[in-house]
């Protein structure tokens, strides 16, 4: 496996991707990175200390939303790869995706805002339950209806194997990287304003206009390079996605590839995502640090990911996905494993652990988005169809579905425990046993053992580099034919 890849026979193909694509194309992951990770992180501290919301009815509007969001993952999916619901003239001008992100960017960003509003007072337990829910249910709409198109534009853009990993490094910085902004205003807003509303309100305003901007930016920088695609490829017709729903999803899910890459994708994201909804809760209520603090961590491994994207893409070049994934993958167990034991007051050894962590965090970023394209051409080579947006959108639609209940779970459990929520006098109030147990386990052997699991459908994993190259040049094969 850690042998250079033999040479394989040159495959006909346009030229590569300049860095100006890669730039553009980058920048469309800034305005979701940011969204998703203060919403991991903060909201449901949000609902539970500040809105005031019970922890179980918290965890409720979040598994509520995250399941409609999910199914509605594979509709956008399957639409936009038609094509056609915007009309001919207009799929002729943008093509398959771009009409959907134009069209969500500024409600996304409006209905960002109205997440950290606070319409209703706290004895109000159920209006405040219905009024983020629906915003919730309304955000992932529109969220959905940018990132589908936009994750499909990543087989769009090239076939190349490498390059394909190379887009997603750059996918992945800017996505690191607009967390990073994203968790830098949080620390400075939590620090500079008193008030715990205004807080997240001011982050929710600030973050908002950030996020809506680069989707413009992505859009003009990226449609000339994926109409020159489609062109030069013209034997791949767009509008052959044709099965009935049933049938498409019969061959996703009996589709070996895709299963190993989904499976590798929820054992990763699951325990990226559980840690950073927990981590407030670890922070103050176990480590006993301050709110403010709690950013601090969530920093430790995203920069720590971020510096390691164009380490583990220069490596994966060298000895292959799977191979990457061994390695970052291990050093995150150790990391997530090493947080269940950690004591009140090791804050150094919490923020080197951290790091640890995000050298593993880095490779979850990058690989299942770099196995996903190789999966879909399998899939057209036994098809004869281009279906990027079904498989991208079941993709996203399992992690919400099994995000979604984690969260409720979590929550649910800090109320049946007992949790006390924060009060004007008593910011960080002493919890009882059962909390700080509920709340070591979600960050510690739930992770590991989710992580384990990945590694395991890695081994399983079956498309090698040689492979793909093999499936490019059957594809190639059958275009010269039509």
């Amino acid at each position: 496996m850690l042998n250079p890849p033999a040479e394989t026979p040159t495959l006909p193909s346009i030229e590569k991707m300049n860095f100006g694509t890669k730039l553009a194309y980058g920048a469309g992951d800034v305005g979701v990175a940011i969204v998703e990770i203060l919403l991991l992180s903060y909201l449901s501290p949000f609902l539970t200390d500040v809105a005031r919301l019970t922890p179980g009815l918290a965890g409720w509007t979040q598994l509520v939303a995250r399941v409609w969001d999910a199914f509605l993952d594979p509709v956008i999916g399957i639409m936009s790869d038609r094509g056609n619901v915007f009309g001919a003239k207009i799929k002729a001008q943008w093509g398959r995706r771009y009409p959907w992100m134009l069209l969500a960017a500024v409600p996304f960003g409006l209905l960002f805002i109205c997440q950290w509003l606070i319409p209703f007072p706290a004895s109000n337990q159920w209006g405040l339950f219905g009024f983020y829910t629906v915003v919730s249910m309304f955000l992932g709409i529109f969220s959905t209806m940018y990132s589908l198109p936009y994750t499909a534009l990543t087989a769009e853009l090239t076939e190349d194997y490498n390059e394909r990993t190379s887009l997603n490094s750059f996918r992945f910085t800017f996505s690191l990287g607009g967390s990073i902004v994203a968790l830098l205003i949080a620390r400075t807003v939590f620090q500079q304003v008193k008030d715990p509303a205004q807080q997240y309100l001011t982050i929710g305003i600030i973050c908002a206009i950030i996020s809506v901007i680069p989707i413009f930016y992505c859009v003009w920088g990226t449609q000339a390079r994926a109409k020159l695609v489609n062109r030069l490829q013209s034997a791949r017709v767009e509008d052959t996605v044709s099965l009935p729903l049933t049938a498409q999803l019969r061959s996703v899910f009996t589709n070996r590839a895709f299963m190993c890459v989904v499976g590798i994708y929820l054992c990763s994201w699951f325990s990226l995502q559980l840690t950073a909804a927990i981590i407030p809760y670890f922070a103050v209520s176990w480590m006993g640090l301050k709110q403010a603090d709690s950013p601090l961590i969530i920093l430790a491994v995203q920069g720590t990911a971020l510096g390691m994207l164009s380490v583990w893409s220069k490596i994966s070049q060298k000895v292959g996905k799977k191979a990457v994934y061994f390695m970052g993958t291990g050093f995150w167990i150790i990391s997530q494993a090493g947080l269940f034991l950690l004591q009140p007051g090791q804050n150094l050894q919490l923020y080197l652990l951290a790091i640890l962590a995000g050298l593993g965090v880095s490779t979850a970023y990058l690989v299942p988005w770099s196995m996903l394209p190789d999966v879909i051409e399998l899939d057209e080579l036994e098809t004869g169809q281009r279906r990027e947006g079904l498989f991208y959108s079941f993709m996203v639609f399992l992690q919400k579905i099994c995000l979604g209940v984690a969260l409720a779970v979590i929550l649910q459990s800090l109320e049946w425990t007992g949790y006390i929520s924060p009060t004007a006098t008593v910011l960080a109030p002493i919890q009882p046993p059962a909390v700080l147990l509920a709340i070591r386990l979600a960050i510690g052997p739930i992770p590991t053992i989710s992580l384990i699991g990945g590694l395991i459908l890695a081994y399983f994993y079956p498309i090698t580099r040689e492979r793909h190259q093999q499936i490019l040049l059957q594809l190639a094969e059958r275009r010269k034919e039509l």
